[in-house]
């Protein structure tokens, strides 16, 4: 009796040890030739498609307000474009330009063996051209636990101030409608990740379409730097932000006053975050929260600090 739980013990373990080095060659396994390349930078905005100001306050815009996660199917009877060379389907997307930094995820998933290749344009509130990131700047992922074979960048962008919203609009171009994107066969990548003998095998191909699926996701972060959109901000002297349309200001001695008062919901949310963390004894976050929200034109941030370290926020 004991002997046969021995041995269903062990059968048990080797199950599971097996599944953990399937899913160990799924994560830990990529080839350089696929990965992401931290030091990508946006394009020169000049090279971008022009797109008509008329074509543009056309689009239906949807928001996107952060913290979401949202997944646009883009078919032939969404929103077309075919202006130069920009063809088939869009996206077009609202984002607040007052909740500070935004980094916006986007995936375009691998359906089938076709996917759509993304480029992104990024508009200030005035609608005007800002940041432009081509195909290019989407690199192959391979699938995870979690995610399965996609094209991925990640935006960082830190609205100036004085905007309420600016906008992203994700389109493809006849150019990349006539490339293809290699992708790693699963069987080479579970090889490679327990030591085995990669297979001489081809890997698979995906056709770039001019429709597919998009999954973004934005969060707002508390920090400035980033892809600046509609303007100029005073940065840290450590800070290399990608200026687009515009010089890089000197660094300030003081952060400047906006022209209009901070919003109260933004306000509000600028406090929280400031109580919240001098609560946790993170008082350097309280400090770059503060100084954001005075950036933003906060008259209250510097007060619910003083009151939080007191004790009395």
């Amino acid at each position: 009796m004991k002997s046969k739980m021995n041995n269903k013990i062990k059968a048990v373990m080797k199950k599971n040890t097996i599944a953990l080095s399937v899913a160990l060659a799924m994560f830990s396994v990529m080839p350089l030739s696929v990965q992401a390349d931290s030091t990508i930078q946006p394009a020169n905005v000049a090279t971008a498609p022009a797109i008509p100001a008329n074509t543009l306050h056309q689009l239906p815009w949807e928001p996107l307000v952060p913290p979401v996660t949202k997944t646009a199917t883009l078919t032939s009877s969404s929103t077309q474009l075919h202006v130069g060379d920009i063809q088939g389907a869009v996206g077009a997307f609202a984002l607040p330009a007052d909740r500070g930094s935004l980094e916006i995820t986007i995936s375009s998933l691998v359906e089938g063996k076709r996917v759509y290749a993304p480029s992104v344009m990024v508009l200030d509130e005035n609608m005007r051209p800002a940041a432009f990131y081509p195909s290019s700047y989407f690199s192959y992922q391979q699938p995870g636990v979690m995610s399965g074979d996609r094209l991925e960048g990640t935006l960082k962008l830190t609205p100036a101030l004085g905007q309420k919203q600016i906008y992203m609009v994700i389109y493809t171009t006849s150019q990349d409608l006539a490339k293809t994107t290699q992708m790693v066969d699963p069987a080479k990548a579970y090889a490679a990740g327990v030591g085995n003998a990669v297979p001489n095998i081809p890997d698979p191909i995906a056709i770039h379409q001019s429709t597919g699926t998009i999954k973004i996701k934005v969060k707002a972060e508390q920090n400035t730097g980033n892809v600046m959109i509609g303007g100029i901000l005073p940065m840290a002297p450590k800070e290399q932000p990608v200026v687009v349309g515009a010089a890089a200001a000197p660094v300030a001695t003081a952060p400047s006053k906006p022209a209009q008062p901070m919003l109260k919901d933004t306000d509000e949310y600028f406090n929280k975050g400031i109580r919240d963390a001098v609560k946790g004894g993170d008082i350097d976050k309280a400090l770059k929260l503060m100084n954001e929200a005075e950036q933003l034109g906060s008259t209250t941030a510097r007060e619910t600090f003083i009151h939080s370290v007191k004790g009395k926020g």
